[in-house]
């Protein structure tokens, strides 16, 4: 076993040379934001989708259209609205009166990424049909199924300071993000530095560095990446600590969490923490990698109840507690 660590930690090493290419053209644009560029390429690196949170103006449109030019992949925006109807993302079928035929008119669904920006503005007919192609990456228009492009991945926004006229995700809904992004202020430093770049007027942009047969390349070694038994274990263990608590010696939780995080949390966990391993150039995972993808993996999967809002407390604040008692391999 030790050996095959060890070749699989080799070819790691060489295939996730990339990264820092990648992490390099997106800074020429991006200043700071270098964790959520992270999470962007660990939903790459997995197939999982993301959904971001933060007050507009963070350049969340902006990274995902950055990691994009570096990836050599095609990007699409899609600005949700209230009128929005599902054939304006998936598309439709037109007629056409000279030949009397009806063709598939392909909706801006099909590119490698998606931004949803403000998916909480559209209504749930829509909603559901961006997440149905999220889950089973194809689209039906009319009577045909067309398989959407690989790599595919959404990213969704929510600006959670304008709730007028906004349809909240279902928390079922919400489940099938691998991960829920809180993007954050930038520093003082970086928010100089955003001046001096802005008022320069001197337009940067990412040099393609990757092409999307070498992600897809890269995904496969990622699923290859060694997670041992007892790592598993503490990834089950602080999923089942959302869930039961008082097992885990945590009883004053009990009251606090609504309901506790799903199967895909373990699932994702899991990957999410390989695809973290990758990118620090390891092929193997440590506890490590599960404590640091672990908050944005199950930060919308920990329902927490009223009392728990009452003693204001978050799920942040319910996993931090989790991961500070759960015993570590």
């Amino acid at each position: 076993m030790e050996g095959d660590v060890r070749v699989i930690n080799e070819m790691v090493k060489q295939e996730s040379v990339f990264v820092e290419r990648v992490l390099g053209e997106v800074s020429k644009v991006i200043v700071g934001q270098k964790a959520m560029v992270q999470k962007i390429l660990v939903g790459l690196l997995t197939g999982g989708h993301i959904l971001l949170e933060g007050v507009p103006g963070l350049a969340k449109t902006t990274a995902i259209k950055t990691v994009s030019d570096a990836l050599q992949t095609s990007f699409q925006r899609i600005q949700f609205t209230p009128d929005l109807l599902p054939a304006d993302i998936i598309g439709t079928m037109i007629y056409n009166p000279q030949s009397n035929v009806f063709t598939a008119k392909t909706g801006p669904i099909f590119a490698n990424l998606i931004l949803a920006d403000e998916i909480n503005r559209a209504p749930a007919k829509v909603q559901s049909a961006l997440l149905e192609a999220m889950q089973e990456h194809q689209v039906t228009i009319g009577d045909t199924t067309y398989p959407l492009p690989e790599p595919f991945l959404v990213m969704a926004t929510q600006n959670p300071i304008e709730q007028e006229g906004t349809y909240s995700l279902p928390e079922a809904q919400v489940d099938r993000f691998m991960l829920k992004l809180e993007v954050t202020y930038p520093t003082k430093e970086e928010e100089l530095e955003i001046i001096d770049r802005v008022t320069a007027q001197v337009k940067q942009r990412a040099e393609a560095v990757v092409s999307p047969e070498e992600l897809l390349q890269a995904r496969n070694v990622v699923s290859q990446v060694y997670l041992d038994e007892k790592i598993k274990r503490y990834i089950v263990d602080i999923v089942f600590a959302t869930r039961e608590p008082a097992q885990y010696g945590l009883r004053e939780l009990a009251d606090f969490i609504e309901y506790g995080a799903s199967p895909r949390a373990s699932i994702y966990l899991a990957l999410a923490a390989k695809a973290h391993a990758f990118l620090r150039h390891r092929g193997y995972v440590i506890p490590e990698d599960i404590k640091s993808i672990g908050f944005d993996v199950l930060r919308h999967r920990v329902i927490p109840t009223y009392e728990a809002e009452a003693e204001e407390l978050t799920s942040v604040d319910i996993i931090k507690r989790i991961f500070e008692v759960v015993e570590v391999p």
